[in-house]
């Protein structure tokens, strides 16, 4: 055990990991959109690549990637075969190195990657510990892990995967292949086409309303759905309250990290980024491509316009213009914030001298 623990393990382990390939040079740099560097001494057309490996580890055999200047002198010694880089760097490359060449190598990692190493899919087995109701529409090769429980009324679209133990409520529509992580609970909503959702997000829950009354505090009843778009990625333990009087919205292709929470009603626009532990409060909206960062908290009832960025631990108390930077709480745009940051040094430094 000592001896495995000490040792890097290389990336796309079998054990953990689907492998596909291997690949040849023009098949890689035409799924990423890349130039193959001029003919390198030792490779032809017929040299096969079996998968990715960081520069200082790769071998002849794999495919490597450089996106920071930081990193060019592993880049000057590694055995990579091929090298995705852009083409600032591409005269760095050793003789033996290909170089696939282009503007946005971190894309093009990510396609080849994905190549090498696909997501799972699925195998369309019903595990016979699973509850599945028999007024449940299950649609083709849809795989149901061990212990998941499908309730009356739902709809399951072809080629999704269920993981085990996970809840898919009365009514719900799952669209086609998706995958449900283990032990997510998912209720009171409608999710698109490959959508994912990491183990334990918890989807469609009672939002947080709640009238004062004469002897305390009185429910009020949450009747909204919570409404996913296409290509959305929820991760794991995050929580998504259902509306209370119209629905939860999460646009299409947006990216939610773990353990971010989202109150009922709040909307948000195509391809948004929330990151960890972030919150959004009730009837929040977000425009197109926001950006909310790590821990930043966000009130109830505004309005963030398309392509703002929020930044890190930022309290947002107002509207957020669109195309705007901001940060601190309450927040400000990033200039007055970090000239206030300055201004305070000073003026703490004078105190003390």
């Amino acid at each position: 055990m000592g001896d495995t623990m000490s040792t890097e393990t290389r990336p796309g382990d079998e054990r953990f990991f689907l492998r596909a390939g291997p690949f040849g040079l023009a098949h890689l740099a035409e799924i990423s959109g890349s130039d193959v560097r001029p003919a390198v001494e030792g490779q032809d057309d017929g040299t096969l690549f079996r998968g990715v490996a960081p520069l200082h580890v790769a071998g002849p055999e794999d495919v490597s990637f450089l996106d920071n200047r930081r990193y060019l002198p592993l880049l000057e010694n590694t055995k990579a075969g091929a090298v995705i880089l852009a083409p600032a760097f591409a005269d760095k490359l050793p003789p033996q190195t290909a170089g696939l060449v282009c503007k946005t190598p971190y894309l093009a990692w990510a396609r080849i990657a994905a190549s090498f190493h696909p997501a799972p899919s699925s195998s369309g087995v019903r595990h016979p510990s699973a509850y599945v109701s028999e007024k449940a529409d299950i649609g083709e090769n849809v795989e149901i892990g061990p212990f998941a429980v499908i309730e009356e009324g739902a709809k399951i679209g072809s080629g999704t995967l269920i993981g085990a133990h996970a809840m898919i409520g009365r009514s719900v529509e799952v669209g086609e292949r998706c995958r449900i992580g283990s032990h997510v609970s998912l209720t009171h909503a409608r999710v698109g086409h490959r959508v994912t959702l990491y183990p334990g997000a918890r989807i469609g829950q009672d939002g947080f309303g709640f009238a004062v009354g004469p002897e305390g505090f009185e429910t009020v009843p949450q009747l909204g759905l919570v409404v996913i778009g296409d290509d959305v990625e929820i991760g794991a333990n995050s929580t998504i309250d259902r509306g209370s009087m119209r629905d939860t919205v999460i646009g299409a292709g947006t990216r939610i990290d773990n353990l971010v929470q989202i109150g009922h009603n709040a909307r948000l626009g195509r391809c948004c980024i929330v990151v960890s532990q972030a919150g959004i409060s009730g009837s929040t909206e977000l425009g197109d491509f926001v950006t909310i960062a790590a821990q930043a908290g966000l009130i109830g009832h505004i309005k963030i316009g398309d392509k703002a960025r929020v930044g890190a631990q930022c309290g947002v108390m107002s509207d957020v213009d669109a195309g705007a930077d901001v940060i601190g709480s309450p927040a400000m745009p990033f200039r007055e914030f970090f000239r206030n940051v300055a201004t305070l040094r000073k003026l703490s430094k004078k105190s003390t001298d």
